[in-house]
C-alpha cells in the first residue's frame, strides 16, 4: 500500500464537540504489579554475566566497607584512647587504601549497571515500536499519537531511570543490609536485637505510604501521555488554530491539562517525599535506643566498648541506610511500574494476524468482487449494508456520494485495515482471507487527499514507494507523474529535505510526489481517494494527465467530489447511507435522472455561477 491512511474515528468516550474528551479519564490502578515486573525483570535475565559481575562488586564494597567501619572502632580503643599516634597514623594509611579500593568498586558497579539499563530500555523501546508495527490500523485511530509518543519515550525513559539509578541500589542494599546484619551479630547480639525492634514500626509505615502514593504515580503518567497528546494534535494542527482565531482556547486547555499533570506530580512527589523524614525520624529513634542500652551495659561492668558502641552505631547506621533506600525505592519503582504497564498495555495489544491459511501472493490481476458485504466500525451503527461490485482487470471504477456515505470504508476494507461483519472481498477469485495482509498492500497502490511526507529527500520520499528501486526508477516514476519538472527547480533537486509533512511544498506538488510514489510502487489495483480535490484547477489538470498515465493497465477505484474528473469511468458506482443505490456509465446515469443525476447538474451549474462570477470581475476590472 502507498500512501494510505484511515480517516479518524470518534473515540469511545469522546464526543466531536468536546476535544479533551479523551482526557478526563479517571486513573486507574496497577493491573498487575507482580506480572509486569516479572516482564521488567525478563528483560534483564539477558544480561545475567554483567548483573553477576556488578554484584561481585557490591559485594566487594560491603566487605569493605564493614572492614573499614571495624577498624574505626578499634582505632577508638587501641589508638585514640591510649594516644598512639604512630599506630593511628598507620590505621588511617590502611583505612585510606580500603577506601580507594571502595571508590573504584562502587565506580565501576554504577557503570555496569548504567550499561545494562541503557541496553535493557533499548530492547523495551525496540520492542515497543516492532509492536506498534503490527497494530491495526484502528488501533490508531482509537488512540492518541501523543499518548504513544509518550509511552515510546517518557515511559521507556521513566524506566530506564530506574534500572540505572536504583537497581544498583537494590543490589549494594541488599548485599550490605545481609553483611552488616551479620557484623552485628558478631559485634553484640544484644545491642543488635535492641537495634531491630524498630524495623517492623519501618516497615509498616513504609508499606502505608506506597499504598496511598501508587494511584498518584499511575495518574501523573497518564497525564503526562495526555499532555504530549495535546501537545502533538496542536502543533500538527497550528494553521487551523490560527486560521480560526482559537489561540486563546488552545491556551486555556493547555493550562487545563498542564494543571491537572503539575497537580498530579506535586501529589505523588510530596507523598513519596514523607518517606524519608518518617524513616530519619526511626532511624534517630534507634540510635538513641542503642547509644542508651550501650551506656547502661557499660555502667553495668559489661566487656562492652565505647569503640564497639561506636562501631555498633556506624553499622546500625550502614544497615538502615540501605534499607531506607531500598523502600525509598519502592516509590521510583512505581512510577516506573506505572510506564511499564502503559508501554506492555501496546505490546499486548491485539496485532495484526492473518488467518492460518493465508498465503503469499506475488502478482494479482486485478479482477475484484465484493458480495453482500456488511461493516460497521461499532455495534451500534452499521456503515455499509449488503455492498456488492465488480471491477475487471484495467477498469476505472468510480464510486461518488455525500460525505459519510461509506465511500472510504470500502477502500478500507479492500485493503483489509479491517474485517468485515460478513460477505466475501474476492482478488482474482481468491478471498482476500486467504491472502497475507502483507502481500495484498503491495498489489495496492494509494493516493489519498491529504498526502504524508517525511522530513527526508524528495528522492527517499518518492522510494517509500518500493524501497528497493534504484534511483534511476525514481526519476523514471516522477517523470510519469509529471513532477520530474518541478523537482528539478527545487534547491537541491531529487536531493531537495522537506520540512515537516512537504511544509516546503504546495499541496499540488505534494499530490504529485505522492502520485510518483504510486507508480514507482508497479502495484495492479490503483486507489485514488479525493486525488485532486484540494488543488486549483490548472494543478488538477497536471494531476488528471498523471492520474491517466498511473492508472494505464491497472484496476482503479476513483473516489472524487468533483464529479468532472470521472466522466469517462467506465463505471460510477453511487453510493449513500452505506448502499450502493446505482451503477453504470456517467450516460447512463445522466439519463436517469435520479441520484447522480442530481449530484452531477448542481454541480455544474456552481461551476457556471463561478465562471461568470469571475468574468463580471474581470469585466469591472477592465473599467
Amino acid at each position: 500500500m502507498v500512501d494510505g491512511r484511515v480517516a479518524p474515528v470518534v473515540r469511545p468516550g469522546e464526543s466531536r464537540g468536546n476535544p479533551l474528551g479523551r482526557f478526563n479519564k479517571r486513573p486507574e490502578k496497577l493491573k498487575n504489579a507482580k506480572d509486569t515486573m516479572q516482564r521488567l525483570l525478563a528483560y534483564l535475565g539477558g544480561k545475567k554475566k554483567l548483573i553477576i559481575l556488578t554484584f561481585l562488586l557490591c559485594f566487594v564494597t560491603t566487605i569493605i566497607s564493614i572492614i573499614g567501619t571495624r577498624l574505626n572502632g578499634y582505632a577508638v580503643d587501641q589508638f585514640i584512647e591510649t594516644r598512639d599516634m604512630p599506630g593511628l597514623l598507620k590505621l588511617c594509611i590502611i583505612l585510606a587504601a580500603i577506601y580507594c579500593v571502595s571508590v573504584v568498586s562502587t565506580y565501576w558497579q554504577n557503570r555496569l549497571m548504567v550499561d545494562i539499563a541503557q541496553r535493557t530500555s533499548a530492547n523495551i523501546r525496540r520492542d515497543l515500536y516492532r509492536n506498534i508495527q503490527k497494530l491495526p490500523l484502528q488501533y490508531f485511530d482509537t488512540h492518541s499519537s501523543g499518548d504513544l509518543m509518550s509511552r515510546l519515550t517518557n515511559d521507556v525513559d521513566n524506566i530506564n531511570m530506574t534500572l540505572a539509578q536504583n537497581i544498583i541500589q537494590l543490589f549494594s542494599g541488599t548485599v550490605n543490609i545481609v553483611g552488616m546484619l551479620a557484623a552485628m551479630l558478631l559485634l553484640s547480639p544484644v545491642l543488635t536485637l535492641v537495634g531491630l525492634t524498630t524495623i517492623p514500626l519501618t516497615f509498616l509505615l513504609t508499606k502505608l505510604i506506597i499504598k496511598q502514593t501508587q494511584p498518584f504515580f499511575i495518574k501523573q503518567q497518564q497525564e503526562l501521555g495526555n499532555l504530549n497528546g495535546y501537545i502533538e494534535e496542536r502543533i500538527s494542527g497550528q494553521k487551523l488554530i490560527i486560521l480560526c482565531g482559537w489561540e486563546e482556547q488552545a491556551k486555556e486547555d493547555f493550562a487545563n491539562i498542564n494543571k491537572r499533570l503539575t497537580k498530579s506530580a506535586i501529589f505523588a512527589q510530596a507523598f513519596s517525599g514523607i518517606m524519608g523524614p518518617v524513616n530519619n525520624a526511626v532511624n534517630n529513634l534507634t540510635y538513641f535506643m542503642i547509644t542508651v542500652s550501650g551506656a547502661y551495659m557499660i555502667f553495668s561492668g559489661s566487656n562492652i566498648t565505647v569503640g564497639v558502641i561506636f562501631t555498633f552505631i556506624l553499622y546500625m547506621r550502614n544497615f538502615t541506610r540501605p534499607l531506607n533506600e531500598t523502600l525509598n525505592i519502592f516509590n521510583t519503582i512505581q512510577s516506573a511500574l506505572a510506564g511499564a504497564e502503559r508501554v506492555f498495555e501496546v505490546m499486548d495489544a491485539p496485532k495484526e494476524k492473518d488467518a492460518e491459511q493465508a498465503k503469499e501472493v506475488s502478482r494479482l490481476n486485478g479482477e475484484i468482487m465484493l458480495r453482500q458485504v456488511n461493516f460497521s466500525y461499532t455495534k451500534e451503527q452499521r456503515i455499509l449494508k449488503n455492498v456488492s461490485l465488480k471491477a475487471h482487470k484495467g477498469q476505472t471504477i468510480a464510486i461518488v456520494g455525500p460525505t459519510g456515505s461509506g465511500k472510504t470504508t470500502m477502500i478500507n476494507l479492500l485493503n483489509k485495515f479491517y474485517d468485515i461483519d460478513s460477505g466475501e472481498i474476492l482478488i482474482d477469485g481468491e478471498n482476500i482471507d486467504n491472502m497475507k495482509r502483507s502481500s495484498l498492500r503491495r498489489a495496492i497502490a494509494m493516493v489519498l487527499q491529504d498526502t504524508y511526507l517525511f522530513s527526508e529527500s524528495v528522492r527517499e520520499n518518492i522510494r517509500y514507494g518500493r524501497l528497493t528501486a534504484t534511483d534511476i526508477e525514481v526519476e523514471q516514476a516522477a517523470r510519469l507523474a509529471n513532477a520530474h519538472r518541478f523537482i528539478k527547480q527545487l534547491p537541491q533537486g531529487y536531493d531537495t529535505v522537506l520540512t515537516d509533512n512537504g511544509g516546503n511544498l504546495s499541496q499540488g506538488q505534494r499530490q504529485l510526489l505522492a502520485l510518483a510514489r504510486a507508480v514507482l510502487a508497479q502495484a495492479s489495483i490503483l486507489i485514488l481517494d479525493e486525488a485532486t480535490s484540494s488543488v486549483d484547477t490548472r494543478t488538477e489538470a497536471a494531476i488528471q494527465k498523471a492520474m491517466l498515465n498511473l492508472m494505464q493497465g491497472k484496476t482503479a477505484f476513483v473516489i472524487a467530489h468533483r464529479l468532472s474528473t470521472i466522466r469517462n469511468a467506465d463505471a460510477i458506482l453511487a453510493v449513500k447511507d452505506g448502499q450502493i443505490i446505482e451503477r453504470g456509465t456517467h450516460q447512463e446515469l445522466m439519463a436517469k435522472g435520479n441520484f447522480y443525476a442530481g449530484l452531477y447538474n448542481s454541480q455544474f451549474r456552481g461551476l457556471q455561477m463561478e465562471i461568470a462570477e469571475q468574468k463580471n470581475i474581470g469585466a469591472v476590472a477592465d473599467l
